[in-house]
Formats: C-alpha cells, structure tokens, sequence
C-alpha cells in the first residue's frame, strides 16, 4: 500500500512540474505582445493631420533611421529631382524595445502592384501598408509631419496581430530627411543616391 502511494504521489507531482513548465512557456510566448502594451497620448497636431475620436492611439514608436533618395530625371523635359524611393527605419518603444521596421514594399491588398509604406512588427510579423493622407510642413528643415490610412494588413505566420488592427498612422516630432539641396543638377547624375539621417515619432491608432 504504501509502494502504491509513493507511486501515486510521483505522479501527481510529474503532473505538477508539466503544467508549470508549460504555464512557463506560454508566459514566455506572450511576452513580445505583452512588452507592446502602451498607454498612449495622442499628439497635439495641426488639424489636417488629426485622426478623428472614433479612432484611438495604441501604439507610439520612436523611428531613428534614412530617407533614402535616388537621383531621377523630373516631368520638365532635361530636367532631375532628388526622389525619396523608401524611407529606412527602425521603430523603438521609451523603453529602447525595438517595435517596428518601417520601409517601402507592394502591398498584397492590392495585387502587390501598388508600393506603399509599410511597418511591420520585430516579435510577431504582422505587417500593415498606408497611403498618405495629408502632408503638413511644419519645420522648414525636416520632413513633413503626415496622416498615413492604412489599406492593407496581415497577420504574423503565428497568427501575431499587433499591427493589423491599425486603422491610421500619425508621423510627427520630425528632425532631418529633407532631400539634399544639391547633387541632383544635371543628366549626368541620374542614379547617384542620398541616405539622410532622421528621427521621427510614429502613433498607431486602432479603431475604438
């Protein structure tokens, strides 16, 4: 009898240790969704780029990266311009977690041949993709603050959905980016890139 109960108890106790090794992992698993929790405040900005109250902010990422400019001839016959073909960022929480990265890709929504903004998550993947909205110029010698709708969406392979309830994108508090003054004169330069330091603050809201 008292073999039984020993064996009785082991197995209780092998019982034990599985739920809180699995307990533990499932912990682990959500700590990137978890780590993601914000309370956020949306930005006082001009009203072109207000995102109406039906819509709240979930999410604020602090962008450090490139506007990244190519040199390409302009619609005036002999004539070039800078051209921003994707900005380079990464997107980092107060507390210097890494959120997003932020770049130019086709946006699947639209048969993947419309290239838009994009964002996409550093723990679960989901990605969404934007299209301006409204552009305002605030400092002379950064880029435009903008309201960015979002037109496509996907979730992570996992199922990860931390972006893909986004409804809109606020980019404010700019420093740098503006396309070089010069570099881009003549024919001859067509093709000569430009990588130009910025930082940004990006607010993503969701529908309320």
């Amino acid at each position: 009898m008292n073999d039984c109960n020993t064996r009785q108890k082991e197995s209780w106790a092998a019982r034990l240790d599985g739920c809180v090794a699995a307990l533990g992992m499932a912990c682990m698993l959500a700590l990137p969704h978890a780590a993601h929790a914000q309370t956020v405040t949306p930005p006082v900005v001009p009203a072109d780029i207000v995102v109406d109250a039906a819509h709240e902010a979930f999410l604020l990422g602090r962008g450090v990266g490139t506007q990244n400019y190519v040199c390409q001839p302009a619609a005036s016959l002999g004539r070039v311009a800078w051209t921003l073909f994707t900005p380079q960022a990464t997107l980092f929480s107060d507390d210097n977690e890494q959120l997003t990265t932020h770049f130019f890709s086709p946006n699947p929504v639209e048969g993947g041949n419309v290239v838009r903004v994009t964002w996409e998550d550093s723990a679960d993947t989901s990605t969404i993709w934007a299209r301006l909205i409204a552009s305002v110029p605030v400092n002379p010698d950064a880029i435009a603050w903008l309201r960015l709708e979002v037109v496509g969406a996907r979730v992570g392979p996992t199922g990860g959905r931390t972006l893909s309830g986004t409804t809109f994108i606020q980019r404010v508090n700019t420093v740098g980016g503006l396309a070089p003054a010069t570099g881009c004169d003549a024919l001859p330069d067509v093709g000569r890139k430009a990588f130009i330091p910025y930082t940004a603050d990006y607010f993503f809201y969701t529908k309320k």
